[in-house]
Order: C-alpha cells, then sequence, then structure tokens
C-alpha cells in the first residue's frame, strides 16, 4: 500500500517590511519555580522527573536539553491560580504555551475566569517533529516552533507560534532566514486595504513602528517572498491559527531569538499533526493535533499515523493500534503511550484492534469516500 503525504502550498500574501535600525539585547525569562516536597518518599520515576524540573529551572525560557536517547523533552506539571483576575491566556504566556495548547489541556477551565485556586494543566511535554535536528523546524498543525542552535548543540528551543488562518494558509518547505529588522515599518497588502476600505474604516499605505504595528518589533525575514517570522502587538492570539501567512511569537520570544538566530538558517515549514517518539525509559508515545483545513482532501491521517509508529516499533514492540486510532480521532494533544513502562496494560486479544484489520477499515472507508465523490 502507498501511503502519500500531500500538502497545499499556498501562494504567499502581499507584504512588505521596511527596514529600520536593527540590534537588541538578549533576554531571557525564567520559567516558574517547581517546588518538591517529601523527595525521600518520591519512587524512582518521580525523582527522575525532580531532576529534570530542577535542571529545567537553570536553563533560559523555552530551552531543553535533547536527550542523549529516545524524542521527548520536558514534563508537564500543574501550578494553581494565585491571583482571580489571571486568564488562562496570561498564564499560558508567562509558561510559554500558547492558546490552543492551553485551552485543549484544560477543557473544564475557564479561558477567562478560571479562579482562583484552579490547578491548571502546564502541557510543556514535547514529542521532536519528525524532520532533521537542524536550525528551524515549525509545526504548523503543533503550532509551535523548534530550534536546533548551530553553536550549541545539546539544546533544543521551542516556542508557540501563530500560523496563517485557512485562507492565508502558511505553505510548506525548506526555506532559510535572510535579513532581521528590529521596529520594522508594515505595509499593509492591498487586499487587506480593500477589506478595510469596505468596512469604512481608514486603510494606511504604511503602519510606522509602535504599538499599533502588527509585527511587533523584531521581524525576521524569510527567502519565501512576503513571509516572516515576527512578533505582535496582539500577543493573546499567540498560538491560533491568525495570521495572514507569516509565523507570529511572543515579543519576548522573537526578541530573545532575534540576536541569535544566524542570517542563512534553515527553516523547515512542515505540517505533521501526528508525532511519535520513544522516551528515555523506553516507552513510545504519540501526540495528535487537529489537522489544518486545507490539508484534509488528499492526506488520510490514520494511514499517516500507522506508517510513523511502524517506522518507529520496527517489530519490536508489540502496538495496540486501536490506541493509534483513538489518537488520531481525538487530536488534543495530549501524550498516548502505546508500548513500555509507562503503557497501560493491554487489552484482551479480542478487544485488540490488529494492524490488518485496521488497514482494511481504512482502505474500506477510502473506498466509499472515492466512490462518493466520483
Amino acid at each position: 500500500m502507498n501511503i502519500r503525504r500531500l500538502y497545499n502550498v499556498w501562494a504567499p500574501t502581499s507584504l512588505a517590511v521596511l527596514l529600520t535600525a536593527s540590534l537588541s539585547s538578549s533576554i531571557y525569562a525564567q520559567p516558574p519555580n517547581t517546588t518538591t516536597e517529601g523527595a525521600a518518599a518520591l519512587t524512582e520515576e518521580a525523582l527522575a522527573t525532580a531532576d529534570q524540573l530542577a535542571e529545567q529551572r537553570e536553563l533560559p525560557r523555552g530551552h531543553f536539553r535533547l536527550p542523549e536517547t529516545g524524542d521527548i523533552i520536558g514534563e508537564n506539571y500543574t501550578v494553581v491560580v494565585e491571583n482571580p483576575e489571571e486568564t488562562l491566556i496570561d498564564i499560558a504566556r508567562r509558561h510559554n504555551i500558547g492558546y490552543e495548547e492551553i485551552r485543549m489541556a484544560n477543557p473544564d477551565v475557564s479561558l477567562w475566569v478560571p479562579g482562583k485556586g484552579t490547578e491548571v494543566v502546564i502541557p510543556a511535554r514535547y514529542i521532536l517533529p519528525p524532520a532533521p535536528r537542524e536550525g528551524v523546524v515549525v509545526n504548523l498543525s503543533e503550532l509551535r516552533l523548534y530550534y536546533y542552535p548551530a553553536d550549541n548543540p545539546g539544546i533544543v528551543e521551542t516556542y508557540p507560534v501563530s500560523v496563517g488562518r485557512e485562507e492565508f494558509a502558511t505553505p510548506v518547505g525548506i526555506t532559510r532566514t535572510t535579513v532581521k529588522v528590529k521596529d520594522p515599518a508594515w505595509a499593509p497588502p492591498a487586499s487587506m486595504r480593500r477589506e478595510a476600505a469596505a468596512r469604512g474604516e481608514p486603510a494606511p499605505s504604511i503602519v510606522p513602528p509602535g504599538p499599533n504595528n502588527p509585527l511587533g518589533r523584531h521581524a525576521i525575514l524569510l527567502a519565501m517572498p512576503s513571509y516572516l517570522i515576527h512578533g505582535t502587538n496582539r500577543p493573546e492570539g499567540v498560538g491560533m491559527r491568525v495570521s495572514r501567512g507569516c509565523i507570529r511569537m511572543y515579543p519576548e520570544d522573537i526578541e530573545s531569538l532575534y540576536e541569535r538566530l544566524p542570517s542563512g538558517t534553515q527553516v523547515n515549514l512542515m505540517d505533521a499533526p501526528f508525532k511519535a517518539g520513544w522516551a528515555a525509559d523506553g516507552t513510545l508515545f504519540v501526540q495528535s493535533f487537529p489537522q489544518l483545513e486545507e490539508n484534509v482532501g488528499d492526506f488520510e491521517p490514520l494511514l499517516n499515523a500507522i506508517e510513523r509508529v511502524s517506522e518507529l516499533a520496527e517489530d519490536q514492540a508489540e502496538v495496540d493500534y486501536a490506541q493509534v486510532k483513538l489518537a488520531v480521532e481525538n487530536p488534543n494533544g495530549r501524550f498516548v503511550a502505546l508500548y513500555g513502562p509507562q503503557a497501560p496494560e493491554k487489552a484482551p486479544a479480542e478487544e485488540t484492534l490488529e494492524l490488518d484489520g485496521l488497514l482494511e477499515e481504512i482502505e474500506l472507508t477510502t473506498t466509499n469516500r472515492t466512490e462518493e465523490e466520483a
């Protein structure tokens, strides 16, 4: 069976950046302190987690040490709301998490009034994307950027981002960074000016640097014309599909990355709604994210997931493919353990969905869909 990966590449949106002065100082925000009490009573696994969290406190915001083995970085943790006026979006930004990430991790918590004393899950555990670990990798469905600095090979950085909404989808492909601009001016594209005029609103040809500039204070141009990695004057939208194709970051994240990201760095814009990877203890995890609408037509999520898991398992692990199917059908970004020490006990044989049966189900579904389209 041939498994295809087809992605739409949308034409660039019209966007112009006027160069102004550049150069700024790096800013590193430390992640929150996480206390560990009663260490003597902790299990070996909990102690390892505590060590990881303690080490993480020593690293700058968004920085993680690459694992010696496996594909997983970070740890999930919880915080308790202390300020009754704080929103879930405020908490997300402070902990280097985007809008959709915090929402999916806390489906029963109010975005706007979580309430004092509420426990909030911080989903700070990540499976590294299935791409070469070099330069910048942006996983569009995950709404997250990964950076592998060449001058610090033991480190990976990761930050939440916004990408293009459906009608202005961010294209998939390999490009590179070019010019870096501090305090850029912005020329709204003609389409945006027409939309503003139709609403009876002013439609400026140039937006100067300042608080009303949607590019924020830092912009990194890409060799892909009209696309940038930049800040924003509306940080509450980071972690959503809201841009006209560019990659938006929190102001503090782009300011930090701006100084350290060399011009000419490779940028891999990819779309992997399903990820799988090994933990250091030999557990095989998967996680799934909502698929981008523009890729639904010619892309079969379950086939992609089976292919990825099969590549990693290599007949060495007995995988319950029912769990793969469940993860794909519930794309909430949560970790699902398929095999290994952290995996749940396998269901009885009569309840386990074997790969052959699953492929037959996919083939039947695909055939029916093709006949309907015909």
